[in-house]
C-alpha cells in the first residue's frame, strides 16, 4: 500500500489521527460508561484508517475488533464466548501480518489488555484504570509508526484519565 510516500501518509495519518484524539479524551472525561464506550468506538474507527496510511496492519485489524468490541460493551453484548473469539483471532492473525517487530505486536497487546478488562471491569473507576493502562500501551506503539499526534494524546489523556479518576475516587469517598 505504497500508493502515496511515506512522508506524505505520516503527514496524512497524523491530520486523520488528531480526530481520533478527540473521541478518546473525551471518553476519559465523561463518567457515564455507556458514553466513554461510545467515544471509544468512534476513536478506533477513526484510528482504523490513520493505520492504513501508517502501514500498520496489526493496527487495522486491532482497531477494527477495538470498535467492535466496545460496540457490544456499550450495549452490555460482550460475552465471554464473543471476548475469548475477539483474543484468539488477535492472537493468530496479528503476528501473521505484523510486520514492524516488537512495535508492531503493541496493538496486538493493548487489544487483548483491554478486551480482558472490558469482559470482567463493571464500574467506571476500574475501567478508567483500564484505559490509562490501555492508552500508555499505544503512547508507546504510536511513536513507533510516527504517529506523532496520537502519542501526545495518548499521553495527555493519560494525565486527564488521572485526574478524572481522582476526581472519581474523591467523589465516591465524599459520598460514605
Amino acid at each position: 500500500m505504497d500508493i502515496l510516500s511515506l512522508p506524505l501518509n505520516i503527514i496524512i495519518g497524523n491530520i486523520i489521527s488528531f480526530f481520533a484524539s478527540i473521541a478518546l479524551i473525551l471518553s476519559c472525561i465523561v463518567n457515564d460508561k455507556r458514553e466513554a464506550y461510545k467515544y471509544q468506538v468512534i476513536e478506533a474507527l477513526i484510528l482504523t484508517v490513520s493505520s492504513a496510511f501508517f502501514l500498520s496492519w496489526t493496527g487495522i485489524l486491532t482497531m477494527l475488533i477495538a470498535a467492535a468490541r466496545n460496540y457490544l460493551v456499550m450495549n452490555e453484548k460482550l460475552t465471554s464466548k464473543l471476548a475469548i473469539m475477539f483474543i484468539i483471532i488477535t492472537l493468530i492473525i496479528c503476528p501473521i501480518i505484523n510486520t514492524m517487530g516488537l512495535i508492531g505486536l503493541l496493538p496486538m497487546i493493548g487489544i487483548i489488555q483491554l478486551t480482558i478488562c472490558n469482559y470482567y471491569l463493571k464500574t467506571i473507576k476500574w475501567i478508567k484504570v483500564a484505559f490509562i493502562v490501555n492508552v500508555l500501551i499505544y503512547a508507546v506503539y504510536f511513536i513507533g509508526i510516527y504517529d506523532i499526534v496520537s502519542c501526545l494524546t495518548q499521553v495527555i489523556t493519560a494525565i486527564i484519565g488521572f485526574v478524572s479518576l481522582f476526581k472519581l475516587i474523591k467523589e465516591e469517598s465524599e459520598k460514605r
